[in-house]
């Protein structure tokens, strides 16, 4: 039996009852988390570029998009998919050498479900599925030191979690799996140097291709079953040797996965976290700053902090704001939070985070290093002009395995994201799906995002959505004058 069909073997067992009770509850929240991302990217500059392609190119209309309107699975995989992940506010899972954001394949999973007619619970497993997929596929063989992007085992992942929504069989699996991991091997290019819109979109295109793979296995189209550990496959042309025994996988990664608590890049969670915590407890301002010196573990240094994959002060985009730690620590100093707000073009261009930004150093500690990715350590030391010094270490934040973020601030999130996009009783409906998503149908959650367009008009005529909020969901905070 080839390494694939253990996979499939795998997939194919997998059962709603083979998850924990709280392994059910971690799926539901980031479903929600996942949602509110979606609702609160509506609108973004990518996303309109998105909905103009599939209303123009069209599709069969068996699947809900987010927003209104209904389209084919795989176009509905990744308008939806593209949605979830503009924002750069859902979930992770960190590896030794891999980070990746597994809600990312939910809807891939929640297209696939609604055209099976699966129920919540048909949902939940193949959710859960893809979950387990990506995550030990990044523990057992990261990429990212050979090239490659994480989507790359995502496209593992969304083939086992669509394949186990449309309930295909071993050797569909087997072949929906062989094709995508043959045809979806993505460059880490994407995350590196000048980031571009493609940072955001480039799981949503693994999302569209890997659905449409699976459909195409349901179909009979076949791949080659020895994508794993033959001649030029996965593992003698990327990953190198590597061991996962699918006959004893569970379905508990999900437990291992962490929410986030700020809308940036997730190794910047615990220094955020730091810095706002010293900005609340001494009360300084940016113009009180003389410099701000961030230690932190060597994964940070290297993708946010201006290491191996470029200078992180040039900021201009959206794209560079979120990836970088700098900016990430100056906009929190100016505006006591790191929230969509944030990212608005005049915001980032404006000369306090631009000089604020540049006050900011930022370098990795050995022990910090060795301690990820248990951990996320950081030391913020803010250099005061009166020549106090300010500093505070963190382990973790809230929202990280070791500190799970509970069902109540999840929900304060998506209200917070979604307020404005949809008003209070759609956004009660929603809230309620996803808790009882267990004992309803995919379609019945499908149908209510499908509902935001007709919703949103009203909703932000009634509802001025909240412009500023702390820690990270507060009260409203003045912007400081400047540095």
């Amino acid at each position: 039996m080839t390494y694939v069909e253990q996979m499939a073997g795998f997939v194919g067992r997998a059962s709603y009852d083979d998850l924990s009770e709280n392994a059910r509850r971690q799926l539901k929240i980031r479903v929600l988390d996942a949602v509110g991302c979606a609702i609160g990217a509506l609108g973004g500059e990518p996303i309109r570029a998105i909905q103009a392609q599939v209303a123009d190119f069209g599709g069969a209309a068996h699947c809900a998009l987010i927003d209104g309107g209904r389209t084919a699975p795989d176009r509905a995989a990744f308008h939806n998919s593209a949605l979830v992940r503009y924002l750069d506010f859902n979930d992770s899972y960190l590896a030794k050498g891999e980070t990746c954001h597994p809600s990312d394949n939910l809807g891939s999973v929640l297209a696939a479900a609604e055209y099976a007619k699966g129920s919540g619970r048909d949902l939940l497993t193949a959710l859960a599925v893809a979950y387990q997929v990506q995550c030990r596929l990044s523990d057992a063989a990261p990429v990212r030191a050979k090239g490659f992007d994480h989507t790359t085992q995502g496209a593992y992942a969304v083939a086992a979690g669509v394949s186990k929504a449309l309930r295909l069989n071993l050797t569909q699996t087997a072949h929906a799996i062989a094709i995508c991991g043959t045809a979806l091997n993505a460059l880490r290019v994407t995350r590196t140097g000048a980031l571009s819109h493609w940072k955001g979109l480039a799981f949503p295109n693994t999302a569209f291709c890997a659905t449409h793979a699976a459909f195409l296995a349901m179909r009979g189209v076949t791949g080659p079953l020895e994508v794993f550990e033959g001649n030029k496959g996965f593992m003698d042309a990327i990953a190198g040797r590597f061991e996962i025994d699918w006959d004893r996988e569970d379905l508990e990664r999900v437990n291992r996965t962490i929410v986030k608590q700020y809308n940036a890049e997730i190794h910047s969670q615990s220094t955020l976290e730091a810095v706002l915590d010293l900005k609340q407890e001494h009360g300084f301002t940016a113009g009180d700053v003389q410099r701000i010196e961030i230690k932190t573990f060597d994964v940070a240094y290297h993708i946010i902090g201006g290491g191996e994959e470029g200078d992180k002060t040039r900021v201009r985009t959206k794209e560079q704001a979120d990836h970088s730690l700098p900016y990430l620590i100056a906009v929190a100093v100016l505006d006591g939070q790191v929230m969509p707000e944030q990212y608005e073009p005049a915001r980032i261009a404006r000369p306090d985070v631009q000089a604020l930004l540049r006050k900011v150093s930022v370098s990795a500690l050995d022990d910090y290093s060795r301690r990820f990715p248990e951990e996320m350590p950081c030391r913020v030391t803010v250099h005061l002009t009166d020549g106090r010094r300010l500093a505070q270490e963190k382990r973790d934040y809230e929202g990280f395995h070791t500190r799970p973020m509970a069902w109540e601030t999840v929900v304060e999130k998506f209200e917070r994201l979604s307020s404005g996009r949809a008003d209070a009783g759609l956004r009660r409906q929603i809230v309620q799906a996803v808790d009882q998503l267990d004992s309803i149908q995919a379609a019945d959650l499908a149908r209510l995002l499908e509902r935001v367009a007709k919703n949103r008009t009203q909703a932000a005529a009634l509802e001025e959505p909240r412009v500023n909020s702390s820690l990270p969901y507060g009260e409203e905070i003045d912007h400081d004058s400047g540095c």
